[in-house]
């Protein structure tokens, strides 16, 4: 399956080279750019539900992601799955769940996120939903990029696993061979 994913990441022009400022701060000579599959409701169809088989067997009753792709991926998987979705935005350098959104104490949630870098977005997502009694059953991601194990205490599932290589401003061998750092996409 992750050779059929990954067909879908090169048809979508999903994957680019270059000199990347990550939204985590980190440099990448390698970008996802996320919104190429999701432009596509077939590819965003096919990839949400691998999430959703995944955890099918978890009786999951809500899906939660941040803004901005998670809010995508948050409800195709939810459609999917049958439960609601909600999305956590930043507000004040935190996430949390505005719009009346509620999680129920004890409610079964499935996080979702586009890409896995560092886990922030994610670890934010995951605190606003303990914050308001939820309990997090899992994650989902397309792409696993990250080159360490990060360990969420709840079970991973990455459509595609793709480490790649990042770099702190201070020892990115891009600026040092001042090729143009590229700033893709937008905070949120």
């Amino acid at each position: 399956m992750s050779h059929e994913v990954m067909e879908i990441f090169k048809m979508s022009g999903a994957v680019k080279e270059g000199h990347f400022l990550l939204t985590s701060g980190l440099h990448s000579p390698l970008y996802w750019e996320k919104f190429r599959i999701l432009q596509y409701p077939h590819y965003t169809e096919k990839l949400c539900r691998l999430i959703a088989q995944h955890f099918k067997q978890q009786k999951i009753e809500l899906v939660a992601g941040p803004t901005t792709g998670g809010i995508i991926l948050s409800f195709e998987t939810a459609r999917q799955l049958g439960v609601r979705s909600i999305f956590a935005e930043k507000e004040e350098g935190i996430r949390v769940f505005r719009r009346d959104f509620n999680i129920a104490p004890g409610e079964r949630v499935l996080i979702v996120d586009d890409i896995l870098t560092t886990g922030g977005s994610i670890r934010g997502t995951m605190n606003a939903v303990e914050k308001l009694g939820g309990i997090v059953i899992g994650i989902g991601v397309l792409i696993n990029r990250s080159t360490e194990k990060i360990d969420f205490a709840v079970p991973l599932f990455s459509c595609i696993c793709s480490p790649t290589v990042v770099y702190t401003a201070e020892e990115c061998p891009l600026c040092a061979a001042h090729i143009p750092l590229v700033r893709p996409g937008s905070k949120s």
